[in-house]
């Protein structure tokens, strides 16, 4: 038979499918009426979980598995517009519709703002292009910044969040799942390390070399190719600047950002160490309140999902459906919690999209519980 044939046969399948499909659909707004009225529940696992073992057992035992695959598809998209047909403003849609009208609409210039480590920090350096001139006050830890927050003694505080090349802050992660928050602003900061020393230093007589664990995991190939010297790890890389500094010591060095060689008074031995000469570190601006301001396209969030098979691939369908782009999905594991973990996730969407408002809308739906970490857009 000839290929041609074939895929005409299949044309025809596929249009009887389509119409039975918008068929379908429409079936499902009216389901979605009823529910409304008798104030149901758009989504019913019981149902879901018996018409997946009809239609498999159906399909016969060769394409049982396929059945279910696209039958649990079909009952996302079903979700979906039965969400959409039943027009219902979630409490949370309103506090995001409160928070947009509430927010100002110029971006704070002179605030109070909570930085990690010592003056010439990487956090401080994100804080003065997120902000015009603000007012920072340091933290000895990332707790402290979460603190700080909470207390009211800082507007916003500035956290790293990942590098693109040694990955994810696993204890900033761990910190956003005890701690309430929303995030207002991020800002992706590119990074040179650069190996740091007193006046009269050499390469060769170096024998301690200080800095902040992701720093040092980024710089692996030039520590790697140095003999005879020990790497410490320190709170924040502009502290073992400043240690360096007050060491007195010629023999000591500090892998750390060119500007706190000024403000130390030490030299570059070795400029951009770093393995790879594209090294980012996406930093976020986090408040104690919910601020939404002009422009944000950017909405992260936090679910903790059912330790069972499927759970993620629900989720991700929906947001397959809604046309959202997921740009970063981060699993931590929950304190006290066997096998349950936390889901971040960073999306791409516009909080004035129609497919925003429906997410917002769906998420009591999609897992156990969710946390709204806020909608911002990304600085450059």
């Amino acid at each position: 038979m000839d290929i041609t044939e074939l895929r005409d046969e299949i044309d025809q399948i596929d249009d009887e499918l389509v119409r039975l499909f918008g068929q379908r659909m429409e079936v499902a707004s009216r389901i979605a009426q009823c529910k409304r009225e008798q104030n149901l529940p758009i989504f019913v696992p019981a149902r879901e979980r018996e018409k997946l073992a009809d239609v498999a057992e159906k399909s016969g035992p060769e394409m049982a598995n396929y059945t279910r695959v696209l039958y649990s598809m079909l009952f996302e998209l079903s979700r979906s517009y039965q969400s959409k047909c039943s027009s219902t403003v979630s409490p949370l849609y309103s506090r995001i519709t409160q928070a947009i009208e509430s927010t100002p609409k110029l971006f704070p210039q002179s605030p109070m703002v909570a930085c990690q480590g010592v003056e010439g920090a990487y956090s401080q350096i994100a804080c003065e292009k997120i902000f015009k001139s603000p007012f920072i006050m340091y933290f000895k830890n990332f707790d402290g910044i979460f603190t700080a927050i909470d207390k009211g003694l800082c507007r916003y505080g500035i956290l790293p969040i990942e590098n693109s090349t040694a990955g994810s802050v696993k204890k900033v992660y761990d910190l956003m799942i005890r701690h309430n928050f929303s995030i207002v602003r991020s800002f992706r900061l590119k990074v040179d390390h650069n190996l740091l020393a007193l006046p009269g230093a050499t390469l060769e007589g170096i024998r301690e070399i200080y800095s902040h664990e992701q720093a040092i995991s980024q710089c692996g190939e030039f520590l790697s190719g140095l003999r005879g010297v020990q790497v410490i790890p320190v709170e924040n890389t502009a502290v073992a600047s400043e240690m360096v500094s007050r060491s007195g010591r010629t023999d000591v060095a500090a892998l750390s950002s060119r500007s706190c060689a000024e403000i130390y008074g030490l030299k570059c031995l070795v400029a951009a160490v770093q393995d790879k000469g594209n090294n980012h570190t996406r930093f976020i601006c986090i408040s104690k309140n919910l601020e939404i301001y002009p422009g944000a396209d950017k909405t992260s969030i936090m679910m903790i999902l059912p330790h069972r098979p499927g759970s993620l691939y629900k989720v991700l369908a929906r947001l397959y459906v809604l046309g959202i782009n997921v740009t970063k999905l981060e699993s931590r594991p929950l304190p006290d919690r066997d096998f349950e973990f936390m889901f971040y996730f960073d999306l791409d969407t516009s909080i004035y999209s129609e497919e925003f408002v429906q997410l917002m809308c769906e998420l009591d739906d999609l897992c156990e519980e969710f946390k709204y970490l806020g909608s911002y857009c990304e600085v450059v």
